[in-house]
């Protein structure tokens, strides 16, 4: 069965039960129905973690740093090996299809390679000093103890973000898994396991992020933390970390603007502006939830566009374009931001409205939906709603363009169409973004290449790529002071 009926925590290279006994249900998003009931896991669940990973933490740091990457190699061949059963597990949690699926565990095996190579160059410097007979040079110390929270959206590659580069600097880790999807995350750290990982350098907790997140991130022995989530909750766990002076990374939410100019290829964008909005559901921190029109093509990129959403299919096969949100509640706050944007003037397009064909209606599908009329002040313009919502913004020039684009107070990834090399490389200098593309969408991003955002879509960690390093390990200067009257 690729979805136990039950799943346990991680912890010390056991499976085992929250100490209350206490389960949380998890629903199938594609049918609405119960598919397993995880741990739900408090205080007491995270520090037996946290103090399987402390124990643990000083031998693992003491393995070389290549022969800790060859453990991540092994990982990675594992997670290769068995693609379709892995794949399976992230499709059945999230509602994708299996080919999505698979397609997410590549990504992560890439991952997974890429910082397994990290331990070939966990790079310091030698640094020149002003004193005679003295050489400074600076190595990399693991951090201690990581505490990973992260999203449902991309259960996989979420995992190997964090979870990697993690451990290729030395420390022990506890990841509490999201809730709503859990199996991927305990299945990694059983690859780990299978190949060579010690017991209790990776362990996994389940549960709410109140009762379980919140306790990560308080507790004294976890040196650094990690969150890939809302920026409600970003902004509790930051203050938290910051009355513990801890250090901590933040990946939050954003309002992408996808930018469309009157010389750009208008097909091609569209197609893009369409994967943007609306590939995984919508569901990424990078999706193009605002698409703004140079006027002169305004009326004709629209009717494309349109016509390209409405010829979307729904489900999750792999013939199909986008599946179910993850839960209910993500699916009612969806629509009524909908019906708000509505009452203010905002015109539907298409969509607007939960999938009602007999097939989907028991499962959390929301039809792609597109608004225009909504105004650069309005809430839906300011809130990540983590859906296949887009809205269409008129911009009467460039520069109102790239005014709106910088207009909310995110600042993840943008996106300019044009054939003008001038109007492109102006835009990504002038834009507030941590990643800006020209004539591709808002998202994808590459194991080698750093990924994060300003303003409220992040404190300006960047993970992966080797910016990542900086997360997880300290710098530490060594002085060297020689004496040449003992020669």
């Amino acid at each position: 069965m690729i979805i136990p009926g039950t799943l346990d925590n991680h912890i010390g290279g056991l499976e085992v039960a929250a100490r209350s006994g206490e389960r949380i249900e998890k629903f199938d998003p594609c049918t609405g129905q119960l598919q397993s009931r995880i741990a739900r896991s408090a205080a007491a669940d995270v520090d037996d973690a946290v103090q399987a990973a402390k124990a643990a933490q000083p031998g693992w740091a003491a393995v070389p740093a290549v022969q800790r990457g060859q453990i991540l190699h092994r990982t990675a061949n594992i997670m290769e090996a068995k693609a379709d059963e892995l794949g399976a597990v992230v499709a059945a949690e999230t509602g994708k299809s299996l080919k999505e699926g698979k397609g997410e565990v590549g990504a992560a095996v890439q991952c997974a390679r890429f910082f397994a190579g990290e331990g070939q160059r966990l790079f310091g410097r030698t640094i020149p000093s002003g004193t005679t007979g003295k050489l400074n040079l600076t190595v990399r110390t693991p951090a201690g103890v990581a505490g990973l929270i992260i999203a449902a959206n991309t259960p996989a590659a979420n995992v190997a973000w964090k979870v990697f580069p993690a451990l290729i600097c030395g420390n022990g880790v506890v990841l509490k898994a999201a809730e709503d999807t859990p199996f991927t995350a305990g299945w990694i750290a059983r690859a780990a396991a299978e190949a060579g990982l010690p017991a209790g350098v990776l362990n996994v907790v389940h549960g709410l992020g109140a009762e379980a997140g919140e306790p990560l991130v308080l507790h004294d022995a976890v040196d650094v933390v990690s969150f890939t989530g809302s920026t409600r909750v970003g902004r509790r766990l930051a203050e938290l970390a910051g009355a513990r002076l801890k250090k901590i990374s933040l990946e939050l939410g954003g309002k992408n603007p996808f930018v469309v100019m009157d010389d750009a290829d208008l097909d091609k964008a569209v197609r893009w502006a369409v994967l943007s909005a609306f590939s995984n559901a919508g569901q990424r921190c990078a999706a193009g939830s605002r698409i703004i029109l140079h006027a002169p093509i305004y009326d004709v990129f629209a009717k494309k566009f349109v016509a390209a959403t409405r010829a979307l299919r729904l489900g999750n096969g792999d013939g199909d374009d986008l599946g179910p949100v993850i839960n209910a509640r993500q699916l009612a706050n969806m629509q009524a931001a909908v019906d708000r944007a509505r009452a203010r003037g905002g015109r539907v397009l298409v969509g607007g409205v939960r999938a009602d064909a007999p097939e989907l209606a028991a499962g959390f599908f929301m039809m792609p939906t597109i608004l225009e009329g909504v105004a650069a002040e309005d809430e839906i313009t300011h809130s990540e709603l983590f859906g296949p919502i887009t809205c269409l913004y008129r911009a009467d020039s460039f520069e109102h363009a790239l005014e709106l684009a910088n207009g909310t107070a995110y600042g993840l990834t943008a996106c300019i169409h044009t054939r003008s090399f001038d109007r492109a490389f102006l835009f990504c200098e002038r834009v507030r973004a941590g990643v800006a593309v020209i004539n591709a969408g808002t998202h994808g991003s590459e194991a080698h290449m750093p990924f994060g955002g300003r303003g409220l879509s992040g404190n300006g960690t960047r993970e992966p790529g080797t910016e990542a390093l900086d997360i997880y390990s300290e710098l530490k200067n060594i002085a060297i002071n020689t004496d040449p009257s003992g020669i």
